[in-house]
């Protein structure tokens, strides 16, 4: 048997087995270095408010600092039979400095205490995901960088569409995850506020000053009310959204990668670091690595799932359930840090088939669009424009023809509006070049959209540099 911090009053203490299925220490280890912190704010106020002795609280502040130097040289010791990371730092430092340790508590409950640790954790962790993000967007950008002149067959349904190059293919992957960083960036604002003093939800008759904790914490401030602050999880559920939209995007990109990579597409070389070899087939070259980060999407949803289900019908405040939080959060904030890593790994030593892209554009008359846009441009209306190049299309398939290929006879049987002239249109650079529209495919386009989004990372990477600075700079000054 084993007594705890909230021990029931029963003279026979909490059953082992019910001590082990309450037991958060496995997961909650992670956030000790938060806890400790927290700690050392929190005693740090209860000092300047005169709440306790100045002489009890530098005692506790420097058991405190002794054990997160332990921490950091991974010489802390835990007891896996206290149900977590929590009660063992109370109790190390009890053991350590005697009964001023038991003033450590003062004024703050467990609800606050974890709820506050739970957002340090996230904060760091969304910091470094958006760093993460930009990186890959920044090879992304880089690639397009030296493939303007790449021409590749876009895609909608599957199927060839318009002709577009390799630089607008990967901005388009670069500009939504741009979007996913900057979605972790508006969720870090929800994050960063402050539960401690909360309490267990009633706030406290202490005279503590919330604001003191919250400023030496790096917060922008305290949460507003104290219910809210020990049951919201809303901060939680929605870095695990933006986790499964990065992982989503991420898998999409796999996708592509892996089709690309096949002998029927011939796209993409895959560089051997991050492919495997078969059992029994020497030729193989599979692409694993990107085939589990499209595998592991699936669990990252499932996170967010899990953490919604649980949240789902709890009512206020603190419900024990909000312990199975910590676990799916963490573990997506892992897979979705690794795999954006791999990715950013794949995609800065993929080779591009430049020749094999470049011959499948010529295929699936990829230059149709143009042709009615000629049509258009002679006065004909863009509906009978469309139905008279679907003719010209179905005539060119059955006698194996391209649309350049036709002669100025042929095209006439179709419409006495086509002159000599609409062969200038129909070369597939002429294609790509001619769509200088805002977000189009030429160069003169790709080159705005490159400038936009180095723009835009250089912005993010400056805001998380200096969050970064501000919460460095506050666990300095308190250790």
């Amino acid at each position: 048997m084993k007594d705890t911090l909230w021990s029931n009053g029963s003279d026979d203490g909490i059953d082992n087995a019910v001590l082990y299925f309450t037991s958060s220490l496995d997961t909650d280890r992670a956030m000790a270095f938060y806890d400790i912190m927290g700690s050392l704010a929190h005693v740090t106020m209860l000092r300047d408010r005169r709440i306790i002795s100045y002489e009890n609280a530098e005692l506790i502040l420097k058991g405190l600092r002794t054990i997160l130097n332990d921490l950091r040289e991974n010489e802390l010791m835990v007891d896996i039979d206290l149900e977590d990371i929590h009660t063992n730092i109370e109790f190390i430092l009890t053991d350590l400095i005697g009964p001023a340790g038991g003033e450590l508590h003062t004024g703050r409950s467990r609800n606050d205490q974890v709820a506050t640790d739970l957002r340090m954790y996230l904060r760091d962790a969304v910091l470094e995901t958006a760093a993460c993000v930009n990186g890959l967007i920044k090879k992304l950008v880089e690639i397009a960088q030296n493939t303007q002149t790449v021409i590749m067959p876009g895609l909608t349904h599957m199927q060839h569409a318009q002709p577009v190059t390799v630089a607008h293919h990967m901005l388009a992957h670069a500009f939504r995850f741009g979007r996913d960083a900057d979605r972790l960036m508006d969720a870090f604002e929800r994050i960063n506020v402050c539960p401690l003093g909360a309490a267990a939800l009633a706030g406290t008759s202490y005279p503590i000053d919330r604001e003191q904790t919250a400023e030496l914490l790096g917060f922008r401030g305290p949460t507003e009310n104290s219910m809210d602050s020990v049951s919201d999880r809303d901060f939680a559920a929605e870095t695990v959204f933006c986790l499964s939209m990065i992982s989503i995007h991420l898998s999409s990109m796999a996708e592509e990668l892996i089709l690309w990579s096949t002998t029927e597409f011939g796209f993409a070389e895959l560089d051997r670091k991050y492919t495997t070899g078969s059992s029994i087939m020497p030729q193989k070259r599979n692409p694993d690595v990107a085939e589990l980060i499209r595998g592991r999407t699936g669990g990252v949803i499932g996170d967010l799932v899990s953490l919604m289900t649980m949240m789902k019908s709890l009512p206020l405040t603190y419900n024990r359930d909000l312990q199975e939080d910590k676990e799916p959060v963490m573990r997506s904030v892992n897979t979705v840090i690794q795999c954006l890593s791999m990715m950013s790994d794949i995609v800065s030593t993929v080779k591009f088939n430049r020749e094999r892209m470049y011959d499948a554009a010529l295929k699936g008359f990829l230059n149709a669009t143009d042709l009615a846009d000629y049509l258009v441009s002679k006065g004909i209306p863009f509906r009978e424009a469309h139905g008279v190049v679907r003719s010209v299309i179905m005539y060119c398939i059955h006698e194996k023809r391209k649309l350049e290929d036709l002669t100025i006879s042929e095209m006439k049987g179709f419409s006495e509006l086509i002159e000599k002239d609409v062969f200038d249109i129909l070369s597939i650079e002429g294609c790509v070049e001619r769509r200088t529209s805002l977000g189009g495919t030429s160069t003169q386009s790709v080159d705005i959209q490159i400038f936009e989004s180095l723009n835009k990372l250089m912005e993010r990477e400056d805001r998380i540099r200096q969050e970064s600075l501000l919460i460095d700079a506050c666990w300095d000054k308190l250790s």
